[in-house]
């Protein structure tokens, strides 16, 4: 995003100071902006092509990320897998950026459905289009257990907005203090501690 800001603002931007996790890229790209000097309506107008350019600056180098799996993650997808739970993934990264980081992961492959940064304002948006997206495919009725994974306390209140079970995750930024703050429905260490029946089972 620095690489896209300096190639179509001419700013050089950075990151310090901004709390990342949870954000969507394109709130931490006006943030990044904001702090260079930016005014809104120039961030508003710049966004497009900034967006386009930090895409195709990550699809082009974007490394293995199969050793950055967290713990317990492959396990747990095999298992929703085999009992047949459908998955979808809501990520705060810009479309083609989520979509490469999942594939260079090995995990594209568990996701039937996605919604990404430049598809909603904010985490609780996202979460809606995917609900929306699972209903209209027959995925999931009224009665059925709905439940969103994250490991930030915005996760956790995206799911309290859309009347979801939270499950927070302590393998990212966030301390396990923080996310038991927020008041999850379940909190674990890292994802080896979750049973996958817990996720879909009412």
């Amino acid at each position: 995003m620095i690489h896209a800001a300096r190639r179509v603002t001419g700013l050089e931007t950075c990151v310090d100071g901004i709390p990342m996790h949870g954000m969507l890229d394109q709130q931490i790209l006006a943030a990044m902006l904001r702090n260079a000097g930016l005014r809104d309506a120039a961030i508003r107008r710049a966004m497009p092509e900034i967006r386009r350019h930090a895409q195709m600056y990550y699809v082009r180098g974007c490394p293995s990320l199969e050793r950055k799996v967290c713990p317990g993650v492959r396990r747990l997808l095999g298992k929703l897998e085999r009992a047949g739970i459908p998955m979808g993934l809501v990520s705060g990264n810009f479309t083609r950026i989520g979509w490469k980081k999942v594939e260079r992961a090995g995990l594209k492959r568990y996701f039937g459905l996605a919604a990404f940064a430049d598809m909603g304002k904010d985490r609780a948006a996202l979460l809606r289009l995917a609900i929306r997206q699972a209903r209209r495919r027959g995925w999931i009725t009224p009665g059925t257990r709905v439940s969103l994974v994250g490991d930030t306390p915005r996760d956790v209140e995206a799911a309290r907005a859309n009347g979801v079970m939270a499950v927070a995750v302590a393998t990212g930024l966030c301390t396990r203090d923080e996310l038991e703050a927020a008041s999850p429905d379940i909190v674990v260490d890292d994802l080896r501690s979750l049973p996958a029946e817990a996720l879909y089972l009412v």
